[in-house]
């Protein structure tokens, strides 16, 4: 035994899970209910609890986020929230190799046999889409396909074998991870974006029930910009008027938003204003929040932005005033 080593070396992984990072959506006092926002919650709701990812499709202000954190609301579940981002790649959905750490023990107790143990272990940090996964959290997951194609693959088994496969822990035992039965998702895009966008793979679209979303109707629109901004109903439904008549011109169809009924209700409220033609700030407001979305509406080549967003105020204007003078 004079002199004798005895050397014990073992490798491993370790996996370690993130700090909870998840929230919990509660119904907010200000969500605005009509029956086509009803309507779209009913069938997303229906799909979602069949075990269908749902994904809401639409141009920007047709208040996908909105409804999928109001959709994710009735679940009752914690809701883990990724946005989708150019720079992303599967260790940013699933996890990583975090490290390593070293330990070394030296037993000389007996003087004449030195034992030494040395153990190496491997860090695996888990990411959102593993995390959700394995707590049952509903998974929203906004503008998705602003992150490559290849990031988003994980995602293929999860939403078909309800299984995710976690490659660098094969060697452990813990290769995949079987998905919570109360696992949910839902997906937001917007199709018409060109900046920052990837075509989803066909693989994942077909896991997908898409719902498209079109601009909220009139009643809608004007019942949320006097949630948004405490200005009564006539005024809002002048904003309102004004900000949909302006869609049908120009060469982007899509806008104004409903942002733009919202920018310009909060500012007139906030100034006690009117939405009235001789109204000073109605007028230079609609003329800040409405010009960019006209500015390319041009005559002789010149820019008439300003002067079709003045036409069209004095159009429903007119016709508001025409109305309530009958009444």
């Amino acid at each position: 035994m004079n002199g004798e080593n005895i050397e014990v070396w073992a490798a491993d992984t370790v996996r370690v899970q993130t700090e909870g990072d998840n929230i919990v959506p509660e119904p907010s006092d200000g969500f605005v209910t009509t029956p086509y926002v009803e309507e779209i919650t009913e069938r997303s709701l229906a799909y979602l609890e069949a075990g269908y990812a749902v994904h809401f499709s639409g141009v920007a202000g047709t208040g996908k986020t909105t409804l999928a954190f109001h959709v994710a609301s009735l679940l009752g579940r914690p809701v883990t929230l990724i946005h989708g981002d150019d720079e992303f790649g599967s260790s940013d959905l699933v996890g990583r190799d975090a490290g390593y750490r070293k330990f070394k023990l030296v037993d000389n107790f007996i003087h004449s046999v030195l034992k030494t143990e040395e153990e190496m272990k491997s860090f695996w940090v888990d990411n959102r889409l593993t995390s959700a996964c394995q707590n049952g959290d509903t998974l929203i997951y906004d503008e998705f396909n602003r992150s490559k194609p290849e990031a988003n693959n994980a995602l293929l088994s999860v939403l078909s074998e309800r299984i995710l496969n976690l490659p660098r822990l094969r060697r452990t035992g813990e290769g995949y991870l079987a998905v919570h039965p109360q696992f949910r998702a839902i997906f937001t895009s917007n199709p018409e974006e060109y900046a920052g966008v990837h075509k989803t793979q066909d693989a994942l679209l077909d896991r997908l029930i898409t719902i498209k979303l079109e601009h909220y109707d009139r009643d809608t629109e004007i019942l949320i910009a006097m949630a948004k901004s405490g200005i009564d109903r006539a005024n809002a439904g002048i904003i309102v008027d004004i900000v949909r008549e302006l869609r049908g011109i120009g060469v982007n169809n899509h806008r104004p938003t409903i942002r733009a009924c919202i920018a310009i209700a909060k500012v007139l409220a906030l100034r006690s204003g009117q939405a009235r033609w001789g109204e000073p700030v109605f007028k230079w407001v609609c003329h800040d929040v409405l010009s960019m979305d006209t500015a390319k509406v041009t005559r002789g080549g010149q820019s008439v932005m300003l002067q079709k967003v003045d036409e069209i105020i004095q159009k429903v204007c007119g016709v508001q005033q025409q109305v309530s003078g009958k009444l």
